[in-house]
This record gives structure tokens, C-alpha cells and sequence, in this order.
């Protein structure tokens, strides 16, 4: 039998504002729907955040996250990973209220601090609809922070909703901070670990940074571990297929990149979440269906959620 990939979908994100994309989902039902047809379109998990529906910026509440929430869990079966890196601006406290709250399947959780650049897609965007939008784009002191400490709240905080964790590492020291949490009990295998390339502050899109996070990995963690990758902007299809044919998973989704083709906007979700399809399965591969991701993630069920 073919090898299954995972395909996870994060849908809105908290990087890029209202301003850059008219397909960038905003409203509770603009997320759902995103969502759903993310799933819809093939991907076993969907990574959210929510946003302020009338200027759209990132909103960390529970209350926000509620309504959509909801609606995907009555429309699809999809595995929802909701997130406690919710934006750089805001304190762990804030971050982690929602998985706390809903205690989802998967969480995402980011295994260090950083410097975290947006200035750089100033150089593509000038018009804001919204008098936050530029500012928040703009600010070269943002130190994105995720200390043991704050690590450790997260994970003492949903340990009892048996919560399983999408790990976020940006560079080589995040994934031996993970293998110091492994090493604590405090996290179990199989461990997802995200390795994400092209974000300004974080390790670089070549395909030898690609190569030396799985290798890292691979000796840090054996076989107790499940590899994705997120590739930023343009580089989201590239590094979604080298690892595809190096055994990996894929996440795609408006977060992560607005593109659809080279100086082309997606539509959609669903139209990455159909790009990165068409790479598994030219190689031969298969996307995993929502059961079987969480059967390869040893996941608790989306029975047993609090929404």
C-alpha cells in the first residue's frame, strides 16, 4: 500500500492582514467555511485562529473561537488543531485561554523564542484598509517569546484534556528544546513536529536548511516522531514536495502563503490544500484521511472535545 500523508490546512493565521488578500477568511463564517472546504478538498487536519470580524486583526478569546469552532465540528470530521501561538503580541496567558477552554484533538505550540520579522512584505503591500495593518507590519522589535517557562505553562495547562501538541520549530534549537521536554516526560511520542522554513527570524527555505532540520530530528528522535513541513510564501509548494518524497507530511493553508502561482493570488484554502494533493499523489503517495491521521498521531478522537 501507498505511503499516507497527512495534509494540514491552517486557514487564516495571525501574519497577514485583511488588506493583502479579498480571500483571506475573517469572520467566524468565513473561517468555517474556509475550513470546510479545506477538509472538503483533502486535508485531515485544519489549523485555526480567530480574528476580529470588522478590522480582521488576530482575537485570542475563546468567544471568537466558538462559533466557528462549532460549525466545522457539525460539517466535517476533520481533526482541529486550534492555536496558543495566537500572535507575537500577545502574553502566554491570552495565547493559551481557547485549547484551554475546547481542549481540541491537536494543538500547535511553538518550542521557542524568537525574533519575528514582518516588515518585509512591506516592500509588496502600501494600502491598508485598517489603521492597525501597518504598524503591526511595520515593528522590527517584535520577540516572539515561548520560554521554557511559557512551554511548560502550556503544556501543564492542557495535559489534563489530553491535548496532543503539533510542535512549531522555527530552527535546530527548537527542536532540541523538544527533546529536553521529551526528556522531562512532559511530552509523549509520537511527536508531530512541524518544521517551518522562510520566516523572517527563523531558519532560512534552502532545501540544506530542509535537509539539516530532518536530519536533526531524526537523530534527536528516532522513529517517535511524525515529520510536516510549512514552507512561508512562496517557498510553501517547493518544500511541500521535497518533503513529501523524503517521508514527510505537508501544511499548507492562507497562514503560511496568499499564493497561488507565481504573482497570483489563491482563491482559497482549498486550492493549496488541491495543489499539495496533486504533489502526493503524483509521487505515487496517498492523503491521509482525518481517521487515519489520528490513528498515526495516536489522537483521543473528536468525541471527546469540548465543543
Amino acid at each position: 500500500m501507498s505511503r499516507k500523508v497527512i495534509i494540514t490546512c491552517a486557514v487564516t493565521g495571525a501574519i497577514h492582514t485583511p488588506s493583502m488578500s479579498p480571500h483571506l477568511p475573517i469572520t467566524a463564517e468565513q473561517i468555517a467555511d474556509a475550513a470546510i472546504g479545506a477538509a472538503e478538498a483533502g486535508a485531515a487536519i485544519v489549523h485555526l485562529h480567530a480574528r476580529d470580524p470588522v478590522d480582521g486583526r488576530p482575537d485570542q478569546s475563546p468567544e471568537a473561537f466558538a462559533p466557528f469552532l462549532r460549525v466545522i465540528k457539525q460539517r466535517s470530521d476533520c481533526v482541529i488543531n486550534i492555536t496558543t501561538g495566537g500572535a507575537p503580541t500577545m502574553t502566554i496567558e491570552q495565547r493559551v485561554k481557547p485549547a484551554a477552554s475546547f481542549a481540541p484533538e491537536v494543538a500547535s505550540l511553538n518550542m521557542g523564542s524568537m525574533n519575528f520579522g514582518l516588515f518585509g512584505m512591506l516592500n509588496r503591500f502600501k494600502d491598508f484598509q485598517h489603521d492597525w495593518e501597518q504598524p503591526y507590519l511595520a515593528n522590527k522589535d517584535i520577540l516572539f517569546r515561548n520560554t521554557f517557562g511559557d512551554i511548560e505553562y502550556i503544556l501543564k495547562t492542557c495535559s489534563e484534556n489530553n491535548t496532543r501538541f503539533e510542535f512549531e520549530c522555527y530552527d535546530t534549537s527548537h527542536l532540541y528544546n523538544l527533546k529536553y521536554f521529551l526528556d522531562q516526560g512532559l511530552v509523549k511520542a509520537p511527536l508531530f513536529i512541524q518544521t517551518v522554513f522562510g520566516l523572517q527570524g527563523g531558519i532560512g527555505a534552502h532545501p540544506e536548511d530542509v535537509m539539516h532540520m530532518k536530519r536533526t530530528a531524526d537523530r534527536l528522535f528516532g522513529d517517535s516522531y511524525r515529520w510536516s513541513v510549512l514552507g512561508a510564501g512562496r517557498n510553501q509548494l517547493p518544500i511541500a514536495a521535497m518533503a513529501a518524497a523524503m517521508g514527510g507530511n505537508i501544511r499548507v493553508g492562507l497562514e503560511d502563503s496568499l499564493w497561488g502561482g507565481p504573482g497570483r493570488l489563491a482563491r482559497s484554502n482549498a486550492e493549496q490544500v488541491r495543489s499539495a494533493r496533486q504533489i502526493i499523489e503524483g509521487l505515487g503517495l496517498s492523503v491521509a484521511t482525518p481517521e487515519e491521521a489520528r490513528e498515526m498521531l495516536s489522537l483521543k478522537g473528536g468525541d471527546r472535545v469540548n465543543f
